[in-house]
């Protein structure tokens, strides 16, 4: 099921607001507002409020804080060959269609070890830094900015990183995330990565999480701290036995984070069987669109950092985010502090 999230600067509900407060003004009793004065000035709070639920406040000179994003999916698979001729294939439909910005799966060109290869032995680097510098140059091509899932090669002896390589859109490569929190079985075959990364793109901060990460809250907190508006995460979870509990668990852990961080997520993975889809979450918590799973597809979604968008930590998550773990001070009583008395 597909949910859309209703901006709360929607006019329909600032009138529903004031058309309460009206009411409540006209009456009498508990729980009733006295005076016209205060509603009028309950109005414009009202108002004033709905207007600013928006997401961080941009510098006009950045830019408009609007944006088209491709997520996509395809049947990642062992081939390197295979594997770019999708990516190609699907950058080149998402630039038609106006994306900036185009979204691959984790390991979406090398293939996923441990699932897709059983081994690195013999792996095709060549062939992987040849189709790497073509999608580049494809990127370059169609002024678009494509964030590649792949495996990144460091030195003999050394295990490769998992990677999302950031490829703007004159064909450079300007930065590389690698997974941090690798699973048991990832360690059989890469390193852990110790960083964040992050972007603008039209007046949008952007960060990049891969799969796993997924477990770990302090990753999206502190990418709220960097304000970033709208997370990249390339998950591959596919190949899956039939009831797998992955499709039920992972978008809804995703939504938790969003609209915990109040940020929009992006979720990619590989269609092959058995697997869950591309999903666009918005700062709320809720999934506005997703594809269908087992299948390849493109997720075309707009962000416009100006919706607003429901958020109960508002005016208070920066107090958590700063260490002060309450809404407000505690009382300066003895009887607060008094924690065995009655």
């Amino acid at each position: 099921m597909v949910y859309d999230a209703e901006p709360s600067n929607n006019p329909t509900v600032k009138m529903k607001i004031i058309n309460y407060l009206t009411e409540k003004t006209n009456q009498s009793g508990p729980g009733c507002i006295p005076g016209r004065p205060i509603y009028y000035l309950l109005v414009l709070i009202t108002i004033f409020q709905l207007q600013t639920t928006g997401m961080h406040a941009r510098d006009p000179d950045t830019g408009t804080g609007k944006i088209r994003i491709a997520a996509c999916q395809f049947p990642v698979s062992a081939s390197i060959g295979e594997n770019a001729s999708w990516i190609e294939k699907q950058i080149r439909e998402a630039a038609a269609a106006g994306a900036a910005v185009v979204h691959f799966p984790e390991c979406a060109l090398s293939g996923y070890p441990g699932v897709d290869l059983q081994s690195l032995e013999g792996f095709r680097w060549d062939s992987l830094r040849m189709h790497t510098r073509s999608i580049m140059a494809l990127a370059g091509e169609l002024k678009v900015w494509v964030l590649l899932g792949s495996i990144h090669p460091l030195a003999d002896g050394l295990k490769p990183m998992n990677s999302l390589y950031v490829i703007n859109d004159s064909g450079e490569m300007t930065d590389r995330y690698d997974k941090r929190f690798c699973t048991r079985g990832d360690l059989e075959f890469f390193s852990a990565g110790d960083h964040f990364v992050t972007f603008d793109l039209n007046g949008i901060r952007c960060g990049l999480l891969i799969c796993f990460d997924v477990r770990f809250p302090e990753l999206y907190r502190e990418y709220c701290k960097l304000n970033v508006d709208l997370i990249f995460q390339s998950f591959y979870n596919a190949r899956q036995k039939p009831g797998g509990i992955h499709p039920r668990i992972m978008p809804v852990t995703a939504q938790a984070h969003a609209g915990i961080n109040h940020c929009y997520l992006s979720l990619t993975n590989s269609s092959s069987p058995n697997s869950w889809p591309c999903h666009l979450i918005t700062p709320d918590g809720l999934i506005r669109e997703k594809l269908s799973p087992n299948e390849p597809g493109i997720l075309i979604s707009d962000i416009d950092l100006s919706d607003g968008f429901y958020d109960a930590s508002r005016g208070i998550r920066d107090r958590a985010l700063k260490g002060e773990l309450s809404s407000e001070g505690p009382p300066d009583h003895p009887r607060y502090t008094d924690r065995k008395g009655l």
